[in-house]
């Protein structure tokens, strides 16, 4: 126990731009530098929101540095009553500070938290901000979020130019990699086009001599008919709405595809920042659309007796845009991908109700076409759930608890992974792929199956519960209920992870063995070693792995530095990391578990488990003991 104390003196206040360097991924994505330009991005569309922005230009500069500049009113420089500095230094050096509190300058704007800016700023080995206003050219500078020149006048400019332009460069040791998604990036600065009309986005890729330019002057009208040229649309013209009140206002345009497709344009905003996962104007639209539906098919008595469709069946096959603007918008968190103000739900959802009501009504022909959509897809939902409670069950038990499922039921294509432990099982939900990977996670060292009967295995309920996820009963020869192709043993790269794999490859060896004859059992291989090098980064499974490539980073010019991260486990990798090194199919390594009629991987079990060859096992460690690498 420490000897120390716990007083007052124990509490650390971190002050300016600290909590942002000591937590980084609390502010922004630390997955790539995307999040910092839009954060950047989104202060210059706020003020074209305001009407005072009419062009804005992102370059990716050939020196590594990102730019975005604006024409809007500019920065505030004068200084500020109350902290003494100017406005500019005060917005990028001060978390919570910025004039979209009162409402008064924003009537809608995405930057809420007056943190968005100071962020990039704070995670910034170099940024620069000009400001152009009342005829004069203005710059101050920072390096790692601290200010190194003071605000100065730099030159005179024309009294109808002004605007903020802001120069950056990422500091890589905050982020996974100091690479910009450009495809991320440009459908974004497209989407920010279309969602403002009469805005104007130029984009410069200075290394590759890019350009673009994006002008919608007619909306998410224009955007949809572009991003659904290829698409056999179900309605001739999309349907689209916008409604405005004092404090908030909805736009939506939707169409719907005749044939499925996994593509389709989905995209909700807020204040023209993307909600990746939707929030409470997603499900005020759908709970519109689907009342407004429902209440169409009960006019005209197009509904199957017993059946019932859902939202998701209304929202099956379509393609739309959702854009809300509001007041004080609620968000999850910074990254903003969610909105959660209750309010705007049922201003949505009332919104498109009578709207699509009022359609309906008037497009009875297109209206039974989409019904018939909705229908179609309930029905199927309907069948494929019976179908699925019947490979899912033996005699009625329900999956287990902690089994994450994947959607598809193809067993060329779903993989199984049984994980050591709930932490990492956690990390592999996030780095899995929904709809081919489900997850089950495993609580430690599972029985020691190999001298045991099928029969009296499956008393054991981590082994029921495994049973029960994979749709086969140990010891049964009829495997036609199996629910999954492929299944992976995920467990640490080191020594009690290894044995954990042993146990699972000895229970699927003694009593799943048609399983292992299909080829449907492997082992995957997690890094124990992680090596960056300047902006490099690799994995290594061992320690001899590990020599080979610090001995090929060595050999290289210029002495560079090498940082080496051992893996105590699997949680220790965030989900990026876990998806590229072991579920990626394109970058994971996974072993076949086989066997032969020639091999001798039964008697190397028997000898490795059999609690009756304890004398053999003895023997054999102490002649081959030393072999064994510490």
């Amino acid at each position: 126990m420490s000897s120390s104390s716990y007083d007052s003196r124990a509490i650390e206040v971190l002050s300016g731009l600290d909590p942002v360097r000591k937590r980084p991924g609390m502010y922004t994505d630390t997955s790539c530098p995307n999040h910092l330009i839009q954060e950047v991005l989104d202060n210059s569309v706020d003020e074209a929101l305001s009407g005072h922005c009419s062009k804005i230009k992102v370059t990716l500069c050939r020196d590594g540095f990102i730019q975005v500049s604006d024409d809007g009113r500019g920065m505030p420089v004068d200084i500020h009553p109350e902290h003494k500095v100017s406005g500019v230094e005060l917005i990028m050096c001060k978390l919570h500070a910025g004039a979209k509190f009162s409402g008064k300058e924003y009537n809608f704007s995405g930057g809420l938290h007056g943190v968005g800016v100071s962020v990039v700023n704070a995670l910034s080995a170099e940024l620069e901000v000009k400001i152009r206003r009342d005829s004069k050219e203005f710059q101050i500078d920072f390096a790692d979020g601290e200010k190194t020149k003071e605000l100065h006048q730099i030159g005179e400019v024309g009294v109808q130019n002004s605007g903020t332009t802001i120069r950056f460069i990422p500091n890589s040791s905050y982020f996974e990699t100091d690479k910009i998604q450009k495809k991320h990036l440009k459908h974004l600065l497209k989407a920010k086009a279309v969602l403002c009309p009469g805005l104007q986005i130029d984009f410069l890729d200075e290394k590759k001599s890019e350009k673009i330019r994006w002008l919608y002057e007619e909306g998410l009208s224009s955007y949809l008919s572009e991003s659904s040229s290829d698409i056999d649309l179900l309605i001739d013209e999309s349907i689209v709405c916008s409604k405005l009140s004092d404090t908030q206002e909805v736009e939506f345009a939707i169409n719907w595809s005749k044939n499925p497709r996994k593509e389709l344009l989905n995209e909700t905003y807020v204040n023209l920042i993307p909600t990746l996962q939707g929030g409470s104007h997603f499900n005020g639209f759908k709970s519109g659309l689907l009342e407004a539906l429902k209440e169409f098919c009960e006019y005209r008595n197009l509904l199957p007796k017993g059946l019932k469709i859902a939202a998701d069946d209304v929202i099956s096959n379509s393609i739309f845009v959702i854009s809300s603007k509001l007041q004080n918008p609620q968000f999850a968190g910074q990254t903003k991908e969610r909105l959660d103000s209750k309010d705007h739900m049922s201003f949505v959802s009332s919104v498109t109700k009578d709207v699509l009501s009022i359609w309906f009504n008037k497009h009875t022909e297109e209206g039974e076409k989409i019904a018939e959509l909705a229908i179609n897809s309930a029905q199927l939902r309907a069948k494929a759930s019976k179908t699925v409670e019947r490979k899912k069950s033996f005699k009625g038990p329900a999956l287990p608890g902690k089994l994450s499922d994947c959607n598809s039921e193809d067993l060329n294509k779903t993989e199984l992974f049984l994980v050591e432990g709930d932490s990492a099982g956690g990390s592999a939900k996030q780095a899995r792929e929904r709809s081919f990977q489900a997850i089950m996670p495993l609580r430690g060292k599972i029985l020691n199956t190999w001298e045991l009967e099928s029969a009296e295995i499956i008393k054991s309920q981590e082994i029921k519960n495994l049973s029960t996820a994979i749709g086969v009963l140990p010891g049964n020869p009829d495997i036609s209920g199996l629910r999954y192709g492929k299944i992976c043993i995920l467990a640490d790269a080191d020594s009690d992870g290894l044995h954990i794999a042993t146990l699972l490859c000895a229970l699927f060896l003694q009593h799943y063995k048609p399983l292992v004859q299909q080829g449907r059992i492997y082992v995957s291989m997690p890094p124990l070693y992680r090596i960056d090098c300047a902006k490099e980064v690799f994995y290594a499974l061992d320690d001899a792995q590990r020599e080979t490539i610090v001995k090929d980073l060595k050999s290289r010019k210029g002495k560079p530095k090498i940082n080496i991260q051992r893996f105590k486990g699997l949680g220790e990798m965030n989900p990026p990391q876990l998806r590229e090194t072991v579920m990626d199919p394109a970058t994971r390594q996974l072993v076949n578990l086989t066997i032969s009629p020639n091999d001798n991987a039964h008697s190397v079990m028997d000898l490795l488990l059999a609690k009756k060859r304890a004398p053999d096992r003895k023997e054999w460690l102490e002649k081959k003991g030393s072999l064994v690498k510490v």
